[in-house]
C-alpha cells in the first residue's frame, strides 16, 4: 500500500549511441597568473547556500574571485556552486534577492502534519524532482545545461550519492560515459535537485544505465584498479562505474543527497588526480611550473542540532529517527571529508614540488619561456575550513538553530551570510594565503636560478 503512494521519478538522462570516450575532457585553465583557488561548499539547505555565498562575498572584498577556478558543491552548497560556475563573479550581485530569500519550497509538499505527505515520505519520498528543479530554473539557472558551464572557464563539480553502490556520484563526463549519456545535455537544475534530494523529503532522482553505445573505459580507471595505493574512495567510484556497464547489477541509478556520502565533494579531487596519471595533474605541465600559490577553502555550514528528544527517555522514532540517522551520516561525512581533502592536497603538493625540482632546466625554460626567477620549491599550499567554530558563542547557538530547509526567514539568511564573512576573515589559512600573495620571497633552502640574461623560448 505504501509503495502505491510513493512518488516516482522518471530517468532524466537520454542515451548517446555514438559513444563518449571516458577521457575526453577539456583541459581547464586552473591557474590565473601564478595563483589558484578551489572552493568546496557543504550541504545544509539554504543555510549552506547562504554560507557559501558569504564566503564568496568575502573573497570578492579581498579581490580574489578572479583566482577561483574550481567550485565543488553538495546539496545546498551545490546551488551556489552551480550558479557561480554558470555566471562567475558577475552573478553574485543578485543571488541573495533572486534565490536566498525566496521560497524554494514553493512547489514542494512539505507539511509533516499532512497524512499524505507523511505516507509519501515513508514510502520513498514526498516530492519528485520537478518541484525544486522547477524553482531553480524559474529563478537562477534558467534551463541552463552543463554545456553552459564552459562559458566561465570555472571547473564545477556537482555531487550526489549513489544509494545502491553507497558511493558519491559525480556529475562528470566519465560518469555519464559509463551510462552511455552526454552530460553536456543535462540541465543543471536536475543535477542540483539530485545533489539536494534529502531522504524522505525527496524521492531518489533516477538515471538509466544505457548499454547501446561504444563505451571505452578511461585509462585512469584501468590504472586505478591495478594500483594498490589508490584511495578507497577512488576504487569505490571505479566499481560503481563498472556496475553501470553490467545490466544484471544496475539498470537504474538512484541518487540522493550528496551529503550522505561526501559532504564536501572531495571524491572529485581523487578522480581528477587519478585521471592525470602524473605528479602535477590536474594542472597541465605549463601551469604546474607557473604555480606559486594555492588555496582550497571549505565552507562548512554545519548540521542542524536538535536536542528536544534527548530530554526524555522516549524517542526518537519514525520519521524523527530516520532524519536523525541521515543527519548523523552527513555529520560524519563532513568530518571525514575535510581530513581526506587536506591529506590528499598535502600529498599533491609534495608530488608537485618533487616533479618541479626534478625537471631539467631546458624543459623548465621551454614551459615557462624563461628561467628568470625560477624557484622549484616556491609553491605554497593553504587548506582551510571555514565554519562556525571561531564565532561568538551566542552567534553559534543561533546558527545551529537554523534548520536545514530550502526556505528561511530573511533575518536568518543574513545571519548566515554575515557569519560566513566573519569566519572567513578570521580563518588562519585564508590570512596566511593573503600574506603570501604580498610576499615574493623564495622558500628557504630553495634552488633559485636567476641568470643574467635569458632568451624566451617560444612554445
Amino acid at each position: 500500500m505504501l509503495a502505491g503512494c510513493s512518488v516516482v521519478n522518471e530517468p532524466i538522462n537520454v542515451t548517446s549511441r555514438g559513444g563518449i570516450p571516458g577521457g575526453a575532457v577539456t583541459q581547464t585553465t586552473y591557474v590565473v597568473d601564478d595563483v589558484f583557488i578551489g572552493l568546496a561548499f557543504s550541504g545544509g539547505g539554504t543555510r549552506a547556500s547562504s554560507f557559501s555565498y558569504g564566503m564568496l562575498e568575502e573573497l570578492r572584498a579581498n579581490g580574489l574571485l578572479k583566482y577561483v577556478r574550481l567550485v565543488s558543491g553538495v546539496s545546498g552548497g551545490s546551488v551556489t556552486a552551480a550558479y557561480y560556475g554558470l555566471t562567475g563573479p558577475k552573478g553574485l550581485k543578485g543571488y541573495r534577492e533572486t534565490y536566498l530569500i525566496q521560497d524554494a519550497e514553493k512547489y514542494m509538499a512539505n507539511n509533516p502534519a499532512n497524512p499524505s505527505v507523511l505516507i509519501k515520505g515513508i514510502s520513498g519520498g514526498a516530492n519528485n524532482r520537478t518541484t525544486f528543479a522547477r524553482f531553480l530554473d524559474e529563478t537562477i539557472l534558467k534551463n541552463a545545461t552543463f554545456a553552459d558551464l564552459k562559458k566561465t572557464g570555472i571547473e564545477t563539480w556537482i555531487n550526489a550519492s549513489d544509494v545502491a553502490n553507497n558511493t558519491p556520484f559525480l556529475f562528470s563526463p566519465e560518469t555519464f560515459a559509463a551510462l552511455c549519456s552526454d552530460l553536456t545535455k543535462l540541465p543543471l537544475s536536475e543535477a542540483v535537485a539530485a545533489s539536494a534530494a534529502f531522504p524522505l523529503v525527496f524521492s531518489p532522482i533516477v538515471l538509466e544505465s544505457h548499454q547501446d553505445c561504444n563505451y571505452r573505459e578511461p585509462d585512469w580507471l584501468t590504472a586505478a584498479r591495478n594500483n594498490p595505493e589508490a584511495t578507497s574512495a577512488l576504487r569505490a567510484y571505479g566499481r560503481a562505474l563498472e556496475s553501470y556497464r553490467d545490466p544484471s547489477k544496475v539498470k537504474y541509478v538512484k541518487l540522493l543527497d550528496g551529503a550522505v556520502t561526501d559532504n564536501f565533494g572531495t571524491t572529485g579531487l581523487s578522480v581528477a588526480r587519478a585521471k592525470s596519471q602524473n605528479d602535477y595533474g590536474p594542472l597541465s605541465a605549463k601551469q604546474a611550473v607557473k604555480m606559486r600559490r594555492m588555496m582550497f577553502l571549505v565552507a562548512n555550514a554545519g548540521v542542524q542540532q536538535d536536542y528536544d528528544w534527548t530530554q526524555k527517555i522516549e524517542g526518537p522514532g519514525g520519521v524523527e529517527l530516520a532524519m536523525s540517522i541521515a543527519n548523523s551520516s552527513m555529520g560524519a561525512a563532513t568530518r571525514v571529508g575535510f581530513d581526506v581533502l587536506r591529506l590528499s592536497l598535502d600529498q599533491w603538493h609534495s608530488d608537485l614540488v618533487d616533479w618541479r625540482c626534478a625537471l631539467p632546466l631546458p624543459e623548465v625554460q621551454k614551459l615557462r619561456g624563461s628561467l628568470e626567477g625560477w624557484d622549484c620549491q616556491d609553491v605554497k599550499l593553504f587548506v582551510g575550513e571555514v565554519n562556525f567554530d571561531p564565532l561568538p558563542s551566542d552567534m553559534r547557538d543561533k546558527l545551529y538553530e537554523v534548520p536545514t530547509r530550502l526556505r528561511l526567514p530573511e533575518e536568518q539568511v543574513d545571519l548566515v551570510i554575515s557569519a560566513a564573512r566573519q569566519s572567513t576573515r578570521q580563518n588562519a589559512e585564508f590570512n596566511g594565503f593573503l600574506r603570501s600573495l604580498k610576499s615574493a620571497e623564495p622558500v628557504e633552502g630553495a634552488r633559485r636560478i636567476t641568470p643574467k640574461k635569458t632568451t624566451p623560448v617560444q612554445n
